[in-house]
């Protein structure tokens, strides 16, 4: 029952900001995703930097949420999280472009330093690209996104946060700097 009433006052608060926003003429297209601590991330599309507003209700694990609220990936650096980051990198088939190690054959490099999308340097960056997809040719990944007509299929922000740990890991860059 606690949850329940946790809940409902979290979603009459985020109705009262929305409608404040709206007040205030901020534009609601360019307003952060909410989150239950208050302070968020902007996150935008790697196509053009257009608002990408993404459901904060898949961020259900700690790791996601912080994620949500800091733009740092906490799995960086955890063993368990880089070997599941591992096994969804090849579960997508993400290896038929980015090769087996993530440092490229038909798609570019994901290891660094180099970026073919210099935002991907950081976790924030590359977190947007595959979420959404690219100008170059790769497809939105995310849960929704990837097969619009089912809203189930596609990566988890938290499974897409190990997934980027695995290829920090293969590289010299955290992408937290």
């Amino acid at each position: 029952m606690g949850k329940m009433k946790f809940s409902l006052v979290l979603m009459l608060m985020l109705a009262a900001l929305s409608a404040c926003k709206k007040d205030a003429g901020s534009g609601s297209a360019d307003a952060p995703t909410p989150t239950a601590g208050g302070k968020t991330i902007n996150f935008v599309t790697t196509q053009d930097g257009s608002p990408l507003k993404i459901d904060p209700a898949l961020f259900t694990t700690p790791e996601a949420k912080e994620f949500m609220t800091t733009g740092k990936n906490p799995y960086i650096g955890n063993a368990d999280a880089v070997a599941k980051g591992k096994k969804v990198f090849q579960l997508y088939s993400c290896t038929q472009c980015h090769g087996p190690e993530a440092k490229g054959q038909v798609g570019p490099n994901l290891t660094g330093p180099d970026y073919h999308y210099p935002k991907d340097a950081n976790n924030k960056g590359m977190f947007e690209t595959v979420w959404h997809g690219t100008n170059g040719g790769m497809g939105a990944k995310g849960i929704g996104l990837m097969d619009p007509t089912d809203p189930k299929n596609g990566i988890s922000p938290d499974e897409l946060l190990k997934v980027i740990a695995w290829i920090r890991s293969m590289g010299k860059s955290t992408g937290n700097e």
